[in-house]
């Protein structure tokens, strides 16, 4: 007999905190780059804004290295560089416009970084919310609505999405997507059998059968109500969304994604018809220079002009005129920081989100739980989708939707919720990456007396 002596691997630990330095110093270095632009001398509240995001995400580091040591080391670094690139575009905006959004932007990356350790410190094992499917589903909905209650909701740009908290608004919907995509998750682990079985077979798609379509006509039904009630187009695609990418990785069928586009486009097809504040988006799209859209398309066309002036490289921090397109700080933020970081700097923030989705769908691939898998990659698609309909809007791909680009953008309610699902994910990484109980294991070798060293996953 042998004993296998197992070699377990590191919990990379330091890698996160090297990385989560650098994330900072990168931040740090713009905003002092737009303070010796602006005035010639280093901002003087850099400590405060710099400083203070650097210690939030130590802090959470430290919560991540005491209670989920194995989770993976790239998600909190990444995410913190990009909300510091954020806070760094908001308050170069600050100083043309003369309006001091980013200590507010700081308080939320505060209180979001804090849910993230909360989710890190209470949430033991990301299983325990399977419990609460349905739960979920009530909460979610009632989030949904919740902008619809008189006197709570506000309508803003022609969308009924807020609600309002005394001096400050928020987005309901930011924190549903993340309880739907639980409800999702538990409710597709279960019956994911029934919805993998085979059904008629039409050329080379095989369908489901007519009774297991329910689930997706519900959620294709929920999500036009949402665009008809609330007039919100990018919260109905998102949902809708999530709700198919969570499907198809339950089920591995391709005729899921099939009738989901075709559900996706024949809705959206019928809403450009029917709803005119869709009719006003899909005409801007099309027809951004048109003379008799040069009011409506006034946001689009100079998100255009300021990105075509950026170039390649980019105007430099603080030497281009960012201000001038409307919102530039929170729907416009991608198009403010292609004007001056270029189209290099637009790649570089791109790959950041990349890498960012990359490693959550790694970590549903490596945690062993069904639910957990459909949890991660949810959440995971969730992120990449609000991306992809944020970016195609601003680049005019796609119809702009009013979604904010995750991280980056101004807004406490954004801010929160996507911090929760980095905490999330760190959960479900850190039982993914957790290897097997430790202590020698003792196996039959052909050597008598030997001693064999394996690496256990």
């Amino acid at each position: 007999m042998a004993t296998v002596l197992p070699v377990y691997p590191r919990t990379r630990r330091g890698v996160e905190l090297v990385l989560l330095l650098g994330a900072v110093a990168i931040a740090m270095g713009a905003y002092a780059v737009v303070g010796l632009t602006e005035d010639g001398a280093l901002p003087a509240d850099l400590l405060l804004h710099a400083g203070g995001l650097g210690a939030v995400a130590t802090l959470l580091h430290l919560v991540v290295r005491w209670k989920a040591k194995h989770a993976d080391p790239v998600l909190l670094p990444v995410a913190t560089l990009l909300n510091g690139l954020g806070l760094v575009m908001i308050h170069r905006l600050d100083l043309a416009e003369e309006n001091p959004l980013a200590p507010r932007q700081l308080m939320w990356s505060a209180l979001g970084m804090a849910a993230a350790g909360a989710v890190v410190w209470f949430l033991r094992d990301h299983r325990v919310l399977r419990r609460y499917t349905f739960t979920a589903m009530v909460a979610g909905f009632v989030l949904l609505l919740l902008p619809m209650v008189p006197g709570l909701g506000k309508e803003i740009n022609g969308a009924r999405i807020w609600i309002g908290l005394g001096p400050l608004s928020f987005q309901p919907g930011e924190l549903a997507k993340i309880l739907l995509a639980v409800f999702f998750a538990g409710y597709l682990v279960v019956h994911r059998d029934a919805l993998s079985l085979t059904g008629p077979k039409v050329l080379w798609l095989q369908l489901p059968r007519m009774r297991d379509l329910g689930p997706l006509l519900v959620a294709w039904g929920a999500s036009v109500g949402v665009l008809v009630l609330e007039r919100d187009l990018g919260t109905s695609l998102l949902f809708f969304g999530l709700f198919v990418a969570v499907l198809y990785v339950a089920t591995e069928r391709v005729s899921w994604i099939v009738l989901g586009l075709a559900l996706f486009v024949g809705g959206a097809l019928v809403a450009a018809r029917t709803f005119s504040h869709v009719q006003r988006r899909v005409d801007i799209w099309l027809h951004p220079f048109d003379p008799d859209n040069v009011d409506r398309s006034f946001q689009l066309v100079q998100g255009l002009y300021g990105m075509a002036a950026g170039g390649l490289l980019g105007t430099g921090l603080d030497r281009g005129r960012p201000d001038i397109v409307p919102y530039a700080n929170s729907d416009f933020i991608y198009a403010s920081l292609g004007e001056e970081l270029g189209l290099a700097g637009l790649f570089v923030v791109l790959l950041l989100y990349v890498l960012l989705v990359e490693r959550g769908l790694r970590t549903a691939i490596g945690v062993r739980d069904g639910f957990g898998k459909l949890l991660a990659g949810g959440l995971a698609f969730s992120v990449a989708l609000q991306v992809f309909v944020v970016v195609g809007g601003v680049t005019r791909v796609i119809p702009l939707t009013g979604l904010t680009t995750p991280f980056l953008a101004y807004g406490g309610s954004s801010l929160l919720s996507n911090w929760i699902i980095i905490g999330l994910l760190l959960r479900i990484s850190d039982l993914a990456r957790r290897p097997a109980p430790e202590g020698p294991v003792v196996a039959p070798s052909g050597d008598t007396g030997a001693t064999q060293v394996v690496k256990l996953p």
